[in-house]
């Protein structure tokens, strides 16, 4: 991270610092230029994946594990509604706001705004407040009273509002934020860390396709493993290797056997970076068949998708949330409907229908994520953001006096 001398505070509320999926929050915090992180945070993980220096990192206080238990008990069985703090942790973050001289708090996902909804609507904030939606945050639970009722409040509240996507900004919008409060600010990609890397297309009909994230239902996997079933009836020495971990592992192992594709399927769990990185040599295409969930949980731009366009991998997906901002159907890859499985397949075949097809959406993956998604320029965005409302706030006071 950068020099710490005169640069500002910004406090990053993480209510877990961090859960593996997580790497993108990671980026972000630790990119900062002008800005010094102090991470608050309930749990810590992964301190090995996600080093942080421990004098800027405060692990709050918890309610024991029954109170915890009472609190979600309360709030999804009998209120129906968000579980805010309690005042004595609201006033626990006060405190260490003030007392490290935070210029700005910066709440990562509007699930965790709902939980601090107590601390945006004290009269005297000890700071300026920004709350950043990443994809699920806009979906899960809006459908009932009491939480939209509260999101507004967050709305309302909240100095600036960002998203990771056009699309994302559109469903926040629609649950009533103001416009002028909202900002695209998008996942940054490091582009050094996802290099381009050579590779050239099968001649023998051994593509190699792979799909990297959870294990879970908004991730498309079964769409995948239909498709692949497809394809490999016509390239029988294909091969989908599948990155990742979830509840989801062991009915699709099941599927990848009822679709008799099992030994071309490789279930590599969770891996590390650097083993993903690898894969991503190796293939000749990734795989992203995003859905919206039942619970209404949907995707932003994935941020494993941006890593493999950024090494040079065309994308298959669907057209779905803020996919079709990073890739255009028929240039750095081809897009299909959510769950048509059939036609997913179709668009596998369309990108390996010629060697130039393939090398042109190749080229053109890796100019978007430079384009559209490269870290310091992120950062640089972000950053802006966190001056804008520090600057409303020395306007506030100025009048107010």
């Amino acid at each position: 991270m950068p020099d710490s001398s005169n640069r500002r505070s910004v406090a990053c509320y993480c209510s877990t610092f961090l859960a593996p999926e997580m790497h993108h929050v990671y980026r972000q915090i630790t990119g900062l230029k002008s800005f010094e992180p102090l991470v608050l945070t309930q749990k810590r993980l992964e301190e090995d994946s996600f080093p942080f220096p421990e004098e800027r990192l405060e692990l709050l206080p918890r309610p024991t594990s029954w109170k915890r238990e009472w609190r979600r008990f309360k709030s999804r069985r009998i209120k129906d509604a968000p579980p805010f703090l309690y005042e004595k942790e609201i006033e626990h973050i006060d405190k260490l706001l003030r007392k490290r001289g935070a210029d700005v708090l910066h709440i990562y996902f509007g699930n965790s705004a709902l939980q601090l909804l107590p601390l945006m609507e004290q009269a005297d904030r000890p700071c300026p407040i920004v709350v950043s939606f990443h994809g699920a945050d806009a979906g899960v639970d809006m459908d009932k009273p009491a939480w939209r009722d509260a999101m507004a409040r967050v709305f309302q509240l909240a100095d600036a509002v960002m998203a990771r996507s056009d699309a994302l900004v559109a469903d926040l919008e629609s649950l009533g934020c103001p416009k002028s409060k909202l900002t695209v600010q998008r996942a940054g990609i490091p582009l050094d860390e996802w290099p381009v890397m050579p590779r050239t297309a099968p001649v023998d009909g051994a593509w190699r396709f792979v799909q990297s994230g959870r294990l879970i239902e908004k991730k498309g996997y079964d769409t995948t493993l239909r498709a692949f079933a497809k394809f490999h009836e016509k390239h029988p020495t294909s091969r989908l290797v599948i990155l990742g971990d979830g509840p989801l592992m062991e009915p699709l192992k099941k599927l990848a056997n009822d679709l008799d594709v099992t030994k071309f399927v490789t279930f590599a769990g969770f891996v590390e970076q650097g083993r993903i990185r690898m894969e991503y040599g190796w293939a000749h295409a990734f795989l992203h068949p995003s859905r919206t969930s039942e619970d209404g949980n949907r995707e932003g731009v994935p941020n494993s998708m941006l890593e493999a366009m950024a090494t040079g991998l065309p994308v298959l997906s669907t057209d779905h949330g803020g996919i079709p901002e990073a890739v255009t159907d028929g240039v750095e890859g081809f897009l299909a409907d959510e769950n048509d499985w059939e036609a997913f397949a179709v668009a596998m075949h369309d990108l390996a229908a010629s060697e130039k097809i393939w090398v042109r959406a190749s080229e053109a993956a890796r100019k978007k994520v430079v384009a559209k998604f490269e870290r310091g320029q992120q950062i640089d965005e972000l950053e802006d953001i966190y001056r804008r409302v520090m600057q409303q706030k020395e306007k506030t006071e100025v009048f107010a006096a």
